[in-house]
């Protein structure tokens, strides 16, 4: 799907794709959706094909997970320059620099709204970040 198969400024057009993640049809939910020009990924982890990569490397789980999110938005016509807001959520107040340094790897020149919120735990034990993309696709 591209942005030209939208109507400009349609609301009322809903788009929802899955990426065949382990966790989609269990829990119900869309990796991607798109409303108008809006978009949201569900949480991006670094579990590719079912297993999580990266096992103990902050940096590097959270490079993978906006690969992932960014694959996402692509899907419905959205690039990194679209996104607006991220948020990341990491297991342990130690990792945020190196967190923090391959988001501004991605979006240093963008920059958008960014929060970095310390959790207990995520899904998978050797999930160490997860995060979260919204895009906003202006008018042509």
């Amino acid at each position: 799907m591209t942005e030209a198969d939208l109507p400009p400024g349609d609301d009322t057009t809903v788009t929802r794709l899955g990426s065949g993640g382990p966790w989609e049809a269990v829990y119900g939910y869309s990796r991607v959706v798109r409303a108008g020009r809006s978009a949201w990924t569900a949480g991006c982890t670094s579990t590719v094909d079912g297993t999580v990569t990266h096992v103990g490397d902050a940096a590097a789980q959270t490079a993978q997970a906006l690969r992932i999110g960014l694959a996402a938005l692509a899907e419905v016509g959205a690039g990194a320059a679209d996104v607006v807001r991220t948020r990341l959520y990491v297991t342990d107040r130690l990792f945020a620099d190196e967190v923090g340094r391959a988001h501004n790897a991605v979006f240093g020149a963008i920059r958008p709204a960014a929060t970095m919120v310390v959790v207990a735990g995520l899904l998978d034990p050797d999930h160490l970040v997860e995060v979260e993309l919204e895009a906003y696709l202006p008018p042509s």
